[in-house]
């Protein structure tokens, strides 16, 4: 038997239980006990209960602790100890009745004791009930739902069955979702749950497939789908499991993630849902275009020819008056990405991306370095080509003064990589 809890005694966690049956032609075969075999009950209330007369000595009466199941059907009811036409009600007064709420009807709700549930449930799964109501006293949370499918195609930009991250070559032709966290950093809950797979169990299949998600921190600015794993950093390291849903609940910074979700292996169709929960609105949606879709705009200005990826690690040597709290500007075109400020000790970690699709080849990418205060003081940048044929490993650069290169060297020195390409769809 299943067992589902859709709430629990403090309204924010329940439980999942089952007995597995022991074979195909027991599945949902109803016991001697009344119970189904493989069938889903729902928990609705779990509490103790006073049994029979007051001790004269001690003033307590007998406690028994309690469960309330509902069969989802209605009907088919525990038959049991403290089953609804049970014996056992005799040693319960009115007024604890009516505590309990019970009602002897054939509804599909019923009572049985901790221990026989114990004895007829093999399996408990703990479900978190997340609040995302608009109008609540205690803590909320912002929810965004997403609908997808794993679903297999031999051209390689229309295949979104790609496999685990273990297959680095089709990986990235999954389904593939992006989300801002906006804050310093924010609680994040994430639920992959793919479509139920029993109502296949007759014909001898409905196995879970196994799943799992990727997620990555990308471009502040990106908005295409991510093509090869160059420097985006990788989050977490997810153990697949072929549960009907998985669950993560991570601390991010603040910044843009990109949220893969994936069957273990590759050309595995099915469907599922998606959650996020967040504290604050993280717009998560999914990236279909591989690439800029021509526009108006580029009857004008031109179409996109080279595309580039920047990556800020560090920025060290400030020239110090006091405390100082810089920031990047990282600006190609008419684009522009800026990061969080950062505290300077010595040296300030960003970690900050970039994505530009450059109109004009020899439009340069300018990287800006500010520092945070009540008027904003410019402390220096470098301007880098953005061509394929740069060093593609971390470089170091001396700041310069606002212009050209050839600009008058200022104090610091900032660590970047660039990776540039005229293949749209290769990086």
């Amino acid at each position: 038997m299943e067992c589902q809890v859709l709430t629990g005694s403090d309204g924010k966690q329940g439980e999942c239980a089952w007995s597995a049956p022991s074979s195909l032609s027991d599945f949902e075969v109803e016991t001697d006990v009344g119970l189904v075999k493989g069938h889903a009950y729902s928990v609705t209330s779990i509490l103790k209960m006073s049994v029979g007369q007051k001790n004269l000595c001690s003033g307590k009466s007998e406690k028994l602790f309690m469960i309330r199941l509902r069969n989802p059907w209605g009907n088919k009811e525990w038959k049991g100890a403290w089953s609804d036409e049970s014996e056992e009600w005799k040693k319960v007064s009115k007024s604890e009745r009516t505590r309990l709420g019970l009602t002897l009807e054939n509804n599909g709700e019923f009572w049985m004791t901790f221990e026989d549930w114990c004895k007829n449930f093999t399996d408990v799964d703990i479900c978190r009930i997340v609040n995302t109501s608009f109008f609540s006293i205690h803590k909320t949370w912002e929810k965004k739902m997403m609908r997808g499918q794993w679903t297999k195609n031999p051209n390689a930009t229309l295949n979104r069955s790609g496999g685990c991250l273990n297959n680095e070559a089709t990986f990235l032709q999954n389904p593939q979702y992006i989300f801002d966290v906006t804050k310093v950093e924010d609680k994040v809950l994430i639920s992959l749950q793919q479509k139920d797979q029993r109502i296949h169990r007759k014909e001898g299949a409905g196995d879970n497939l196994v799943i799992g998600f990727e997620i990555f921190k990308v471009e502040d600015n990106r908005e295409y789908r991510l093509h090869q794993l160059k420097i985006q950093e990788r989050i977490t390291n997810f153990t697949y499991l072929n549960n009907r849903t998985v669950y993560l609940k991570v601390f991010l910074k603040q910044g843009r993630y990109l949220l893969i979700p994936t069957t273990f292996s590759p050309n595995t169709e099915g469907e599922f849902i998606l959650r996020l929960f967040t504290d604050v609105p993280s717009a998560l949606r999914e990236l279909k275009l591989n690439k800029p879709r021509m526009s108006y705009l580029d009857i004008l200005l031109g179409v996109p020819k080279r595309m580039s990826l920047v990556k800020v690690y560090r920025v060290e040597g400030l020239q110090s008056h006091g405390e100082t709290s810089p920031y990047i500007i990282i600006k190609c075109e008419n684009s522009k990405v800026r990061s969080p400020s950062q505290e300077d000790r010595g040296a300030a970690v960003f970690n900050t991306q970039a994505v530009f699709y450059k109109r004009k080849v020899d439009s340069p990418i300018i990287v800006q370095v500010w520092h945070n205060a009540f008027i904003d003081r410019f402390l220096g940048e470098v301007r880098l080509s953005g061509s394929p044929s740069d060093p593609q490993d971390l470089q170091k650069y001396q700041l310069h003064g606002r212009g050209q290169q050839e600009a008058e060297e200022v104090p610091g020195q900032i660590t970047i990589k660039t990776l540039s390409s005229d293949d749209l769809m290769e990086l």
